[in-house]
């Protein structure tokens, strides 16, 4: 432990502090001797490096509950890296900085995880799309809530799944399976002009007048009948 502190930059004092609020893992024991390691490093650096950054020690303990309980990136990656989104790699601290005003909280790491966007390696996170990353980012940094953001694509992820099962099923159908992987572009392509132009109809619309979607009032029959 006194080794560990010191290579930390901390006192034994602090790091005994730690291990009680759950901050870092327990040590491998073999009889009486406690061992540390260069996982327990990293993740002191990491909190140096989230405290330096304004987060308190309960937020992190909360980040860390969330980060060691999610899935690893096998488990999410399953039958492979996706084919078209690029991975990323990022350290707690790194991901943290992506977002402003705190936004990474342990319950939206924890739905971010849930939804499969992170996973787990070792003292990294696994971002599965630079372009989901970046988007998400962005919408943030516009002042929309990063919890917001992760719900609506939980919501974006069942209308994506159901659209996929009806071109999987169409190709299937109608082409030989060689080449459902070469038409796939095809049906990106429908489901992107059928979006830009919803956007369009949506856009031109009054916003003081447009029915939002499941308002029950753009459902009520002409008459009331």
């Amino acid at each position: 432990m006194a080794e560990l502190a010191k290579e930390a930059g901390i006192t034994v004092r602090t790091l005994r502090f730690y291990r009680e609020r759950g901050l870092i893992p327990p040590p491998r024991r073999e009889g009486r001797i406690a061992w540390y390691d260069d996982h327990h490093l990293a993740r002191l650096r990491t909190i140096a490096a989230l405290l330096e950054r304004g987060h308190t020690l309960s937020g992190i303990a909360d980040l860390a509950a969330a980060f060691d309980s999610g899935r690893d990136v096998g488990e999410v990656l399953g039958l492979g890296e996706p084919t078209e989104e690029t991975p990323v790699r990022l350290t707690p601290e790194a991901l943290a900085d992506y977002f402003e005003g705190g936004e990474v909280t342990s319950e939206n790491l924890a739905a971010a995880l849930d939804l499969g966007y992170l996973a787990t390696d070792g003292e990294e996170i696994i971002h599965i799309s630079r372009r989901l990353l970046d988007v998400s980012s962005a919408l943030v940094k516009e002042g929309v809530p990063l919890a917001a953001v992760l719900a609506a694509g939980r919501e974006v992820r069942i209308h994506a799944e159901a659209l996929a099962a009806l071109f999987t099923a169409l190709l299937r159908t109608h082409t030989t399976g060689g080449d459902i992987a070469r038409l796939r572009p095809l049906a990106k392509s429908v489901v992107e002009a059928e979006l830009s132009m919803a956007l369009d109809r949506r856009l031109r619309e009054d916003p003081s007048t447009a029915d939002s979607p499941g308002d029950p009032a753009a459902e009520e029959p002409v008459g009331g009948h």
